[in-house]
C-alpha cells in the first residue's frame, strides 16, 4: 500500500511502513506513552517493543490517499489516558499530515497495557 501525493512535476508514493516508523518516533515522544505494544493474539499476551520494531505496534491503511492508523500502546500509571490519547492523536495527526501531505480520516489507539516508570 502506498500513499500518493501528486505535485506539479510528478508524483510522489509514500510507503505505509515509512509513515508507520515516523508514526511510532512520534508516539512514542507524547506524554504518558511508555512504548508502542506488539500483541500475540494466540496467547493473549502483550510485549513492550524496542525502538527498532516500533512499526509492529502501529497499522497504518491508505485508501483513497487517506490514512487509518492503530496505534497499541502502553501508557504509564497514574496518567489519564484519555488526556494521553488526546495528546496523541493531536501531535500524531499534525505531523504525520505535515509531513506527508497525506489526510488522517481516522486514529484508533488501543492501550495494551499499563506500566509503573522509574
Amino acid at each position: 500500500m502506498k500513499g500518493r501525493v501528486y505535485t506539479q512535476v510528478g508524483a510522489i508514493s509514500i510507503d505505509a511502513e515509512a509513515i508507520a516508523q515516523y508514526a511510532g518516533s512520534v508516539a512514542v515522544e507524547c506524554f504518558g506513552i511508555v512504548g508502542m505494544a506488539s500483541v500475540n493474539v494466540k496467547d493473549g499476551i502483550v510485549k513492550l517493543l524496542m525502538k527498532d520494531s516500533i512499526t509492529r505496534g502501529i497499522n497504518v491503511t491508505i485508501k483513497n490517499n487517506r490514512l487509518t492508523l492503530d496505534f497499541h500502546v502502553i501508557v504509564s500509571y497514574g496518567v489519564s489516558i484519555q488526556a494521553v490519547a488526546d495528546n496523541l492523536i493531536s501531535n500524531v495527526k499534525y505531523k504525520v499530515e505535515e509531513l506527508t501531505g497525506l489526510e488522517i480520516d481516522k486514529i484508533n489507539i488501543y492501550v495494551e497495557g499499563v506500566r509503573v516508570i522509574d
